[in-house]
């Protein structure tokens, strides 16, 4: 995986599916806080090389000025089941004491609702996030 590449597959999700009212979600994005995150440049996309070893490191070095950092993974690295269950386990005992939270995206967990798939679908992605923030804008 090149992360150019990556890079430039993830914003086309953003700008052509997270930002765009949906019908059957009342008109409303899949994601309200997508586009500002992208206009500010306030996300960034990386190459992920263990979840476990990222999300720890993250947790020490922090976001920075970034409002979320999204891992990005081969959609068939890891399992589904093997995904959930890693970022599960550090977010409870690591990442939620220090006010972060990683969300999940596997490709092959479909997360929908009144059938639109949220799931980016190329990539196995781990999205870090500031938690108080996710919660108060929520």
């Amino acid at each position: 995986m090149k992360l150019e590449d990556v890079q430039a597959d993830i914003t086309n999700w953003i700008e052509n599916f997270l930002e765009v009212g949906h019908p059957a979600l009342g008109g409303r994005s899949p994601c309200p806080f997508a586009r500002s995150a992208r206009l500010k440049n306030s996300y960034e996309v990386r190459i992920g090389a263990d979840v476990h070893s990222d999300l720890i490191n993250i947790g020490h070095s922090g976001l920075g000025n970034k409002e979320v950092v999204i891992f990005a993974y081969p959609k068939d690295f890891y399992t589904a089941n093997e995904f959930a269950e890693v970022i599960s386990q550090v977010n409870q005992n690591f990442l939620l004491p220090l006010d972060l939270v990683a969300l999940d995206d596997h490709p092959d967990h479909v997360e929908e609702v009144n059938g639109v798939v949220f799931n980016q679908g190329e990539y196995t992605l781990a999205l870090v996030q500031c938690l108080s923030d996710l919660n108060q804008r929520a």
